[in-house]
């Protein structure tokens, strides 16, 4: 079959991995011929430029800065995507033949985008839902319920829901959501199209060589934050958690990435003279992955104010490793009932701090993290292997052909 994957991040290969570079990998060593269209951050890249990256052909279309930036300059880059990608696409993928078009959300700007695809190559579209957007947006009170800007948004996600001829969702919840809040969508047009990765064999550690090289103590129980630090991820919480738990010899935290609200914790850190906590803005894959094999907890936090139900993608890593893992969250997600059913660590709601440090503390001292991390692995290996999402898109390829 072959693929259009429309793409709004999509990692060159040494600069890291993702479920959707995961997921363009299998397609392509399953036998389809997929082509990656991305929109490329202009502090990235210069030009346009296609060529082959993991095997297949990736057009990387400079279009502005969408990740890391404030949200005047994000909105900005929002809109000017679809445009962009449309005239990089004609440019040099018109005369191309393709099947099958899958694409991501967010953004939700990208309807039309799509609809011009669909109509140009004469296939259908798949939508793969990571985000509910504005609502969250609401949640967190960045848009204003119902006020100009909102209803223009509403209409983005309106459009770009009856542009897919398929929506896949990441949870059962997730889905639920959906169809509840938009009752003209089929129930038949959504399925379940969870948040997959590749796996890796090798998930144990030798040595502690990054713990050394970042003073972390051997002996101390090591709690993992990984990935995006910005709003939605609630970091004021995690700032009173840090200064809670500064004395707490037994106890170390390592958060590793960037985002708009990583400064908080370094500036708390700094003000209450805080050891056992240290931020790092990046490491390259293969170090990423060597320090989440010699932590020992994988942290997941999100605000307790959404109103829709998310599954953070960053709990695949850290049970990919087999690491326990406890998540703050908000009340109305289902991942808790995943890290129920898998008994591979704890949930709390996120709008409680004392809970939460509370289960910190009583995870640093179980006995019980290696049979949790070992559940979690166990659990990834039969429900989210990225296998799992291309025999569903291979579903929807019969039905073309």
């Amino acid at each position: 079959m072959r693929v259009l994957y429309i793409a709004t991040s999509f990692p060159e290969p040494g600069k890291g991995a993702t479920i959707y570079t995961d997921l363009a990998e299998a397609l392509h060593e399953a036998g389809h011929e997929i082509t990656v269209a991305v929109s490329e951050q202009a502090k990235n890249k210069q030009y346009t430029e296609m060529k082959k990256e993991r095997g297949f052909d990736v057009l990387r279309i400079v279009t502005g800065n969408y990740y890391d930036v404030g949200f005047i300059e994000k909105g900005i880059t929002t809109l000017k995507i679809p445009m962009l990608m449309k005239k990089g696409i004609d440019k040099y993928l018109g005369s191309r033949k393709f099947d099958f078009i899958l694409f991501e959300s967010p953004p939700v700007t990208n309807a039309g985008l799509v609809a011009w695809a669909k109509k140009k190559f004469s296939c259908p579209s798949y939508l793969m839902l990571k985000d509910i957007f504005p609502q969250n947006a609401v949640d967190l009170g960045i848009i204003k319920g119902n006020s100009i800007l909102h209803r223009y948004f509403k209409s983005k996600e309106k459009k770009l829901l009856q542009t897919a001829d398929h929506i896949g969702a990441m949870s059962t919840a997730n889905k639920q959501y959906v169809l509840n809040h938009n009752s003209w969508i089929k129930s038949e047009k959504m399925e379940i199209f969870p948040n997959t990765k590749k796996l890796t064999n090798s998930i144990n550690s030798e040595g502690f060589p990054i713990r050394e090289r970042f003073g972390i103590p051997e002996e101390s129980c090591v709690f993992l934050f990984g990935g995006n630090m910005g709003r939605p991820q609630y970091v004021d919480l995690l700032c009173e958690v840090i200064k809670e738990c500064k004395n707490e010899k037994d106890i170390y935290f390592l958060f590793i990435g960037r985002g708009t609200d990583r400064y908080k914790l370094e500036l708390a850190i700094k003000e209450y003279c805080i050891n056992n906590a240290i931020v790092i803005e990046n490491l390259p894959r293969s170090e990423y992955e060597q320090i989440t094999k010699e932590c020992d907890v994988g942290l997941i936090v999100l605000d307790p104010r959404f109103t829709i139900p998310n599954y953070p993608s960053r709990i695949l890593a850290y049970m990919e490793y087999a690491k326990p893992v406890i998540a703050a969250t908000d009340k109305v997600t289902d991942l808790k009932e995943m890290i129920e059913k898998a008994n591979c660590g704890e949930w709390v709601w996120s709008g409680d701090v004392h809970s939460f440090i509370k289960k910190i503390k009583e995870m640093a001292k179980s006995e019980r993290l290696t049979q949790m991390g070992a559940n979690g692995r166990k659990y990834l290996e039969n429900n989210f292997n990225v296998n799992r999402s291309v025999e569903i898109l291979e579903k929807h390829f019969e039905k073309v052909r």
